[in-house]
């Protein structure tokens, strides 16, 4: 059969997961240093697996309703208002598969095909695909070294068209490591206030942040939260990526959508993890404080020493990545990738994957023990003095 003329021609035309390719390569080789996936090394606190086992002994095995169990939304907005600022209602309210599956539906519920959505690179890789899925026209718009990876209010401006209906915010940023502080939001909410355009706010690494700054949601700037769908999850801040848990919050109009989606594809997030969820909300603020200066302090580490060995590197304000340049030894960031993996065993993610803005960098995560930290940038150094020669001995250098 002829499978490329029944495929859907959508899905054919997109590329798979630059993280997911690397990380494949890395586990047939073996013996390798993995820096490529967002995956935190932190065992999920005893409190909240007590909580799950817990919930399984007393056979509390069964479906919830589609939009979650209600003690989880009310903790959830609970844990919003505590920690975020922010206020909402249960009807406002929805538990899903993953702030993945959020971003689906979200995406799902508001875009037809025509319509655009503006998206802030380098950035998440799930976002375009997406977006294209829904036959969306995707309008990327750069971020730079230069700005600390903030979307500024001029490049915004100067995307919008007539057809613009969705602003992806990807902050803290994932790959980057960029936040948006209060007057970075509030000169976006002034670009959007007189627009009919919605905004979908991934708030996933809202809890790691640097430096004494705290998130700020854009869904607390004056104006926005009726325009704003946030999305967070508990996987990054609670170490919980294999429970698959997340949410979204927002105007009850667009939740009801996004949850009649939700009732057909998925029915209902995982009764087990909702109901730990319900513990992590309740009792694991201390945890969320020893994690993240933990990460801060291996950010700090690993931003010294990429500097030190001649790869140019922002210092991360929030999420656990960094995003040095490769530029200087003229390898695009596939090839640079493809070449540590298989001449050092160390593994990391081509900026390329997070979208042609991305290019010339190289993602490396930061939630992985010093000592593995260490040992990467040892031979992530004797790679780059590798390449060095090789240029000096063709003339190059």
């Amino acid at each position: 059969m002829d499978y490329s003329s029944l495929l859907s021609e959508k899905v054919q035309e997109i590329k798979p997961s630059g993280i997911r390719k690397f990380s494949e390569l890395a586990a047939e080789m073996g013996n390798v240093i993995s820096l490529g996936v967002g995956e935190p090394d932190f065992q999920t606190p005893w409190a909240i697996r007590q909580a799950g086992i817990e919930s399984l002994e007393r056979g509390r095995t069964h479906y919830s309703p589609n939009a979650g169990f209600r003690e989880l939304k009310q903790e959830i907005d609970r844990y919003l208002e505590r920690r975020m600022g922010l206020s909402y209602s249960e009807e406002e309210t929805m538990v899903t598969i993953g702030g993945s599956e959020a971003i689906d539906m979200m995406i799902r519920a508001v875009i037809d095909p025509g319509d655009e959505v503006l998206i802030p690179e380098p950035c998440y890789v799930s976002y375009d695909p997406i977006a294209r899925l829904t036959g969306a026209k995707v309008v990327s718009i750069p971020t730079r070294f230069e700005d600390d990876f903030r979307l500024t209010a001029e490049a915004l401006k100067a995307a919008i068209t007539p057809k613009s209906k969705l602003l992806i915010f990807p902050y803290p940023n994932n790959p980057t490591g960029g936040i948006m502080e209060r007057e970075d939001l509030e000169a976006i909410a002034e670009v959007l206030r007189d627009t009919n355009i919605l905004v979908l706010s991934d708030e996933i690494y809202a809890e790691l942040t640097y430096g004494g700054k705290k998130h700020v949601s854009i869904a607390s700037i004056d104006g926005m939260r009726e325009r704003t769908i946030v999305v967070n999850g508990f996987s990054k801040t609670y170490a919980m990526t294999g429970w698959r848990l997340g949410y979204a919050v927002g105007p009850a109009p667009l939740i009801r959508e996004m949850i009649k989606i939700h009732q057909f594809a998925i029915m209902c997030a995982p009764t087990t993890s909702q109901l730990a969820a319900v513990e992590a909300l309740r009792s694991c603020d201390e945890e969320i404080e020893a994690m993240r200066d933990e990460y801060d302090m291996r950010g700090k580490y690993l931003v010294g020493e990429l500097n030190r060995i001649g790869l140019e590197c922002f210092q991360p304000q929030g999420a656990f990545y960094v995003f040095p340049s490769i530029r200087r030894t003229g390898l695009s960031s596939e090839e640079f990738c493809e070449r540590l993996l298989r001449e050092e065993r160390v593994a990391v993610i081509p900026g390329s994957a997070f979208g042609g803005w991305g290019e010339g960098h190289i993602r490396i995560s930061y939630c992985y023990s010093l000592q593995h930290l260490k040992i990467a940038v040892r031979k992530i150094e004797k790679f780059l003095k590798k390449l060095e020669r090789e240029k000096h001995e063709n003339g190059q250098g």
